[in-house]
């Protein structure tokens, strides 16, 4: 499938916006797939990164064109802008986590080498004990993911890193033959996304100019935008304001910052606009967005 014909979601399969304040989302695979007869047509995430559990069925999934099938137990890792697709046999029973950006770039730097695993699309066939281990990981997050407690985003974050930890101890050795599907270089445009993606990462409380990312990448701001409506499906501006948004959302969830505060801290030059900023993307102003929340916050 051309890349051009292959969508991009924001979350497994819909164009809304990411809905939650955690940098993690976890439902099972019978809530969604069972809505679309059992298949995921093939898609893509700019910035997410799936891991899927299936406890039981079977499972015929497309990975950068590359089919593949598979059955209970098994782990599946689907990295960003990985071009994925997914038919399950309707006894299906699992789970998929997905990732934010900003949380795999904290595994990454927590766990070094073991979360290289969230980069390798491929699916991994579960023998014991290992199969048993995943399991309680998965139904853990999954609890503490429905019933919001004091601690959850502590607690989300430790049971990522030992699953990340578990998933890594399945990947083949380098140069195996069992090495994961996909081409063995990525094409220049997407290597310059995920530079921009980084130096979001790292730059977005300071609200640079496109036309300054631009300039550090090589490129005109043109040619950003464009790539960034090819690959992403949104301007290079938004992809920026969909970080801030995201933030904002977490620090007025997990925060007693005030407004103003968390307007200073995202780089706003006064609190009406953030409110103005906040307002236009979500629907709320920024106070009753935080009265909508549970008392989750440690």
């Amino acid at each position: 499938m051309p890349d051009a014909a292959v969508p991009v979601f924001k979350l497994y399969g819909e164009t809304r916006h990411w809905p939650t304040p955690d940098l993690l989302h976890c439902e099972s695979i019978p809530e969604r797939s069972r809505l679309h007869d059992w298949r995921i047509r093939p898609h893509r995430h700019s910035d997410l990164v799936h891991l899927l559990h299936l406890s039981a069925g079977e499972v015929e999934l497309e990975l950068e064109g590359s089919l593949h099938r598979g059955r209970a137990p098994l782990l599946i890792v689907v990295p960003a802008l990985c071009i994925h697709g997914f038919r399950f046999s309707p006894d299906t029973q699992g789970h998929i986590i997905t990732l934010a950006r900003p949380l795999g770039e904290a595994l990454a730097s927590r766990l070094g080498e073991a979360a290289a695993i969230l980069n390798r699309a491929a699916p991994y066939p579960l023998g014991e004990p290992q199969a048993r281990r995943i399991a309680r990981l998965v139904a853990q997050v999954d609890e503490e993911y429905r019933h919001p407690a004091p601690g959850r985003e502590r607690l989300l974050g430790a049971l990522c890193d030992a699953l990340v930890v578990e998933a890594s101890r399945l990947a083949a050795p380098p140069g195996d033959a069992a090495r994961p599907p996909g081409p063995r270089r990525e094409a220049r445009s997407l290597r310059h996304l995920k530079h921009y993606q980084a130096l979001i990462e790292q730059q977005f409380r300071q609200q640079p100019s496109v036309e300054r990312f631009a300039e550090q990448l090589g490129m005109t701001s043109a040619h950003l935008n464009l790539l960034c409506r090819r690959l992403a499906g949104r301007s290079a501006l938004q992809l920026l304001h969909e970080r801030l948004l995201l933030e904002a959302k977490r620090q007025l969830t997990y925060t007693n910052m005030t407004v103003g505060q968390v307007a200073d801290s995202l780089g706003f030059s006064e609190p009406a606009y953030f409110t103005r900023f906040f307002k236009r993307l979500t629907g709320f102003s920024p106070r009753d967005f935080r009265r909508r929340q549970p008392e989750t916050a440690d």
